[in-house]
């Protein structure tokens, strides 16, 4: 009995110097300033949410949140150079689905999405619009699809295995038809040349896109989730306009580098959670058309591992290829 007693106490007391330890950790982190690596160009949606935060986060902290662009191979690049950060939690990752996307599409990522990994978020998700120059003699989703069987058409897209990517591939097969996917190092580059002509036709988020839509430089056509979006009451779905199973959806989350203590991932999770339900932050992202959300680590985990099989399925049935 006395060894039972001592046992019991000895787990108690290790039970009670982890959980010092751990709000040790937590009430100590940061003590330097943060990265947080991007891994698409400035100016398209997962920097704009990143920059959103990181602000915040600065506030919170009194330590600077510093953005690292790092565009490329289809936001692999960047996720290749997180995976290998310290595992720390100094520094962090805003990921879009492209993540869980590319190890269907690419024979070698650089990173695998769960093993190299520590979910903390899924800050947001947001639809993607289809849009032309006002030069393109198309009004809706279905006159697309009626040129591209005429004459041969191309797509922009935020880059190889994007949501842009693959939402257009999956209209291609759903319609029957063959856009030319042509992938850019993310939205801000890709609506850059929409505006000027170079291509009519193009698929990404929201944020970079609505402005031109509000002042007429481009046309939105039709969004990409199954109800219309508040930002753009006048565009219609591409599943009420001629493809009712059609939905695609952007996640946008932030991670850790695996292996970074739980206590330091509750942590971040805790002040990214609070900067996404403080009042300037949620105006300034559900202006742009994101839902902001904060789920928890283990709800986020689960997230990325069912969007990989979901995104996996359309790359195989839709032949999807990176270019």
């Amino acid at each position: 009995m006395k060894l039972k007693f001592s046992t019991i106490s000895a787990a108690a007391i290790a039970l009670m110097a982890g959980a010092a330890g751990a709000a040790s950790v937590q009430a100590a982190f940061p003590e330097k300033p943060v990265r947080m690596i991007v891994s698409f160009a400035a100016g398209g949606p997962n920097d704009f949410i990143a920059r959103v935060i990181s602000q915040k986060l600065t506030e919170y902290w009194g330590l600077p949140v510093i953005v690292d662009n790092r565009p490329g191979a289809g936001g692999n690049i960047g996720s290749e150079l997180a995976a290998k950060a310290p595992a720390d939690g100094y520094t962090l990752t805003l990921v879009s689905t492209a993540f869980v996307v590319n190890p269907s599409l690419y024979k070698k990522t650089g990173y695998d999405p769960f093993k190299d990994f520590a979910p903390i978020t899924l800050a947001a998700v947001s639809p993607l619009v289809f849009v032309t120059h006002p030069s393109l003699p198309a009004k809706n989703i279905r006159d697309v699809v009626q040129l591209a069987k005429k004459s041969p058409m191309s797509y922009a897209s935020p880059g190889a295995g994007t949501t842009g990517h693959l939402g257009g591939e999956l209209l291609n097969a759903m319609a029957g038809v063959k856009i030319q996917h042509i992938p850019y190092k993310g939205a801000g580059p890709a609506v850059t040349d929409l505006l000027a002509g170079q291509l009519k036709f193009g698929l990404v988020a929201l944020p970079p896109a609505v402005p031109h839509i509000k002042s007429g430089r481009l046309t939105g056509i039709a969004v990409t989730t199954l109800k219309r979006v508040s930002i753009l009451p006048e565009v219609p779905t591409v599943a009420e306009s001629a493809y009712p199973d059609y939905q695609v959806d952007n996640m946008y989350g932030i991670l850790a580098t695996g292996g970074t203590p739980k206590a330091v991932v509750s942590k971040l999770h805790a002040d990214i959670a609070r900067a996404l339900a403080a009042s300037d932050v949620k105006d300034r992202l559900l202006a742009q058309g994101f839902e902001p959300l904060g789920s928890p680590p283990d709800e986020f985990s689960r997230y990325l591992k069912s969007e990989a099989v979901k995104w996996a399925k359309v790359v195989k049935d839709s032949g999807a290829k990176v270019d």
